[in-house]
């Protein structure tokens, strides 16, 4: 470890690698031992003086007793509620049924309920000049001791208790101890600790979290001018990739322990307990300072106050607001780095993404071409590839993966070439991944010919647009083989990396994702019902063009806000409106426009190119699935328009 700072706390010895958050020194267990001695003593007690009735001498049938009775060969009874015990005067020759052993000179027998006062007995022991005892049943000797012993030594461990978490009722001691400790995990520095190098792609981000690895690395380097570092770093970014193992490579670099946690791991249904857990963890993570704590789905804990009902009585705001404490709780001193990971920074409480707190946000997003690459080249190290496998290739055409779905197809691609015994992964493999994870897997149901035909036309009709209207994307599969909720689907392929589209080319989606429902029209002079996700999709693009992004001349360039919230993301608790119904009309009608003239866009393009749509439709029913160069082979050239850029 580098130097540190005059006012840093020394690094501590290395502790448990990973489990508890405990860095803590082990705190007495003077209370248990005491309840376990306690109980011991009571146990004694209990069996040493308590006697069982049924224990005493043979256990035999009370008509068997009461026969003997009356001749005369019982000395004395005794009666301890429905139990009597005695002993013979003289032993009984026979024995009595189901007995396997001696009679012993002592018997017991249970009285049956309706002879427990029954007056003939009596009378019978009277008259034999039985004696007779009976034995009060509320309380034995042994459970009158016991509750002599146990009412003292139970009121000094409640006191001892009472007095004991008086400072903090959800302490670490006492009852509650390995409920309330915090949740986290802790990883010491090895050498198979993860690094910036095995982290690919995410450039900028890890341009952005290296100076918080010199600040760990080299405090005084900052603090000698004065300067602070942020207490915390919100890594923002889609699902899948990479916030967590960008922050464990972070620690890595750093070479400081990393202590992780889910922010579900702070919330329990008692309203304390996550407060409590927080404390825990900051003062864990101080003893071990210079670390680095990281929260991941930070937005499961810090979403906005005062949404949804609880109030400030509510455990999740109560474990918030101790987390704001605790990192405003910070001396200059305590280098201690608070990474946090969401994917949904929009929901996130404002106090925590003030400067002082959260106050440098890195964003993780899905990785470019160069990216994706170096992403295929970690997971593929350790997979045998054949020659003819092409990672760039295969790295332009997976535009919009995450890491954790390129992860995805790499093993999925392996898999395949396990079942087939192949001793390296191909090409076709990769395809066939590629297949899966953005279609799903084949169902094994064969449709019937007319189904298929119509798929074959609704699919066709996507394709033969997408390659006739000018600023699309280059079909790059069309497929009828039911995949998934699907049956069909046509896929397109970016040339270039695309970040903000125009009007004329989200029009040209519309009309290209009407093509299927117009090519069934055409063919069938009716619709199906398979068309509905087209015209979700289209009328969800035209709305967002209409009311939010100002395309439209109707409505001029004004952003009408219609939430899609929910309260448990954290924001309102009910849908409303910023506008009035007569703009909520004209929003519907201009809409309705949109994808009508769409539609018939796309009947005048498929009447206008019938013969290439046929002509891909037969191929589709010979083949079932077209790949790009069949695909171009079949429809030919791009139409000038189309093909300008």
């Amino acid at each position: 470890m580098s130097e540190q700072s005059d006012n840093s706390p020394p690094n501590p010895p290395a502790q448990k690698p990973s489990g508890s958050a405990g860095g803590e020194p082990r705190r007495s267990n003077f209370g248990s031992m005491t309840m376990i001695l306690v109980l011991i003593a009571i146990a004694i007690a209990f069996f040493s003086y308590s006697t069982s009735p049924s224990n005493y001498g043979t256990t035999v049938p009370y008509s068997f007793f009461f026969e003997h009775l009356k001749s005369g060969k019982v000395k004395s009874v005794t009666v301890h509620g429905e139990i009597l015990t005695g002993d013979w005067d003289k032993i009984p020759e026979e024995k009595p049924p189901g007995l396997t052993g001696t009679l012993a000179a002592k018997f017991n027998t249970v009285l049956p309920p309706m002879l427990m006062h029954n007056q003939q007995l009596n009378n019978e022991l009277t008259r034999q000049g039985v004696l007779y005892n009976n034995v009060p049943t509320s309380v034995s000797t042994g459970t009158e001791m016991l509750l002599w012993i146990l009412m003292p030594v139970g009121l000094i461990l409640i006191m001892w208790n009472m007095m004991r978490r008086s400072s903090d009722p959800f302490s670490s001691g006492g009852m509650m101890g390995g409920f309330v400790r915090s949740q986290a995990r802790r990883f010491e520095k090895s050498e198979h600790s993860t690094t910036f190098n095995e982290v690919a792609g995410l450039k900028s981000a890890k341009q952005d979290l290296q100076e918080v690895v010199e600040f760990l690395k080299t405090p005084k380097r900052f603090t000698r001018l004065g300067a602070k570092i942020p207490k915390g770093v919100l890594l923002v970014g889609p699902p899948g990739t990479g916030k967590t193992l960008l922050a464990r490579a972070t620690a890595g670099e750093a070479g400081v322990p990393f202590f992780s946690i889910n922010g579900s791991e702070f919330i329990q249904m008692f309203v304390g307990v996550g407060a409590t857990r927080v404390r825990d963890l900051f003062k864990t993570a101080r003893e071990a300072s210079p670390c680095i704590i990281f929260i991941d789905e930070i937005d499961a804990v810090g979403r906005v106050r005062g949404a949804g009902v609880g109030g400030g009585h509510d455990e999740r705001e109560q474990t918030l607001n101790q987390i704001l404490s605790e990192m405003d709780g910070f001396q200059q001193g305590d280098t201690v780095i608070v990474l946090a990971a969401t994917n949904r920074s929009d929901v996130l409480d404002p106090a925590l993404l003030r400067p002082g707190r959260f106050d440098r946000h890195v964003t993780v997003d899905l990785p470019a071409k160069e990216g994706r690459l170096g992403i295929l080249k970690v997971h593929t190290r350790k997979v045998p590839m054949a020659d003819d496998v092409n990672l760039e290739s295969i790295a332009k055409t997976t535009m919009g993966f995450s890491g954790a779905e390129l992860e995805k197809l790499v093993n999925e691609a392996a898999l395949k070439a396990a079942r087939e015994e192949k001793r390296a992964v191909e090409m076709s493999d990769f395809r066939y991944a590629y297949d899966i994870v953005t279609m799903g897997v084949p169902r094994d149901e064969i449709m019937d010919k007319k189904e298929k035909t119509l798929t074959a036309w609704h699919e066709a009709g996507h394709a033969v647009l997408a390659w006739a209207q000018e600023g699309m994307d280059p079909v790059h599969k069309v497929s009828i083989v039911p995949r998934g909720r699907t049956l069909g689907v046509t896929q397109l392929m970016p040339e270039s990396e695309i970040n903000n589209l125009g009007e004329r080319i989200l029009k040209a989606r519309i009309v290209m994702t009407m093509g299927g429902r117009a090519a069934e029209k055409m063919k069938f002079n009716e619709y199906s019902a398979g068309a509905q996700g087209d015209i979700s999709q289209a009328t969800q693009i035209a709305r967002r063009m209409v009311a939010s992004w100002g395309m439209s001349e109707v409505i001029g360039p004004v952003a009408f806000r219609q939430s899609e919230e929910h309260p448990f993301l954290g924001k309102e608790m009910h849908t409303y409106r910023e506008f009035s119904e007569e703009t909520t009309r004209q929003i519907d009608i201009e809409v309705q426009r949109i994808i009508k003239e769409a539609e018939q866009s796309a009947i005048k393009l498929l009447t206008q190119y019938r013969d290439k749509l046929e002509a891909l439709v037969d191929a589709l029913l010979e083949s079932e699935d077209l790949e790009r160069e069949a695909v171009e082979k079949i429809l030919g050239e791009r139409p000038v328009a189309a093909a300008k850029e």
